[in-house]
């Protein structure tokens, strides 16, 4: 999409306080969609939510002691965490019914892996990125070495198509026609994204 493009979306009032909205952002892990995410809720004073997060609450209320912190998702206890959540998908549907609800309501931005194949958000934004430079930015955000970085990302990559297709029957990462738009992290710095999904939502907001 070339900056006329952008501009071609309908621009007929600068008051973007009076429509609620609300934006997902999906894409593979390790791709940038929670930087980009915490951008637009700061500009457009849109509460900020992660379904990882919730569910990491949901494991916290089941004994994982450890569960709230950032980087607890490549500790063993979240390891045996998922292995319960593999065997239990309403784990994931809780999860998805409280971000629907969130959805619905309005004036928010979420990142999740499903809700754009299973909500009715007013825009979709889909990150595409290479395991090599999700690894890259994995490593820079972990202090971990590449080679960790790559087997990590991989590993979260099978779970989630292995998971989202066991669930919801959808093939993860394959068929994006439920995204209003695409980006590739391959292609643009991530403050050139930051700036392109601004401009989106400020035209939508004002449209």
């Amino acid at each position: 999409m070339g900056p006329n493009e952008i501009n071609c979306i309908k621009n007929e009032s600068n008051d973007t306080n009076k429509k609620k909205i609300s934006v997902v952002i999906s894409g593979w892990p390790a791709v940038g969609k929670t930087t980009i995410a915490e951008n637009i809720a700061k500009d457009f004073d849109l509460k900020l939510w992660n379904g990882g997060d919730i569910l990491k609450m949901m494991a916290y209320e089941r004994g994982y002691s450890s569960s709230l912190n950032h980087d607890w998702w490549d500790t063993e206890e979240a390891i045996a965490f998922m292995k319960e959540r593999n065997n239990d998908p309403n784990f994931d549907r809780e999860v998805d019914n409280r971000l629907i609800g969130l959805v619905n309501g309005g004036n928010v931005v979420i990142t999740s892996y499903t809700l754009p194949w299973i909500s009715d958000a007013t825009v979709n934004f889909w990150l595409q990125g290479s395991l090599d430079n999700r690894a890259k930015r994995l490593a820079m955000r972990d202090k971990i070495s590449i080679p960790e970085a790559k087997r990590i990302v991989l590993r979260r990559d099978n779970e989630n198509k292995l998971i989202y297709k066991r669930i919801y029957d959808f093939s993860f990462g394959e068929n994006l026609d439920v995204f209003d738009f695409a980006l590739n992290t391959d292609l643009l710095s991530l403050d050139c994204l930051i700036d392109l999904s601004k401009r989106i939502v400020k035209n939508i907001l004002s449209s």
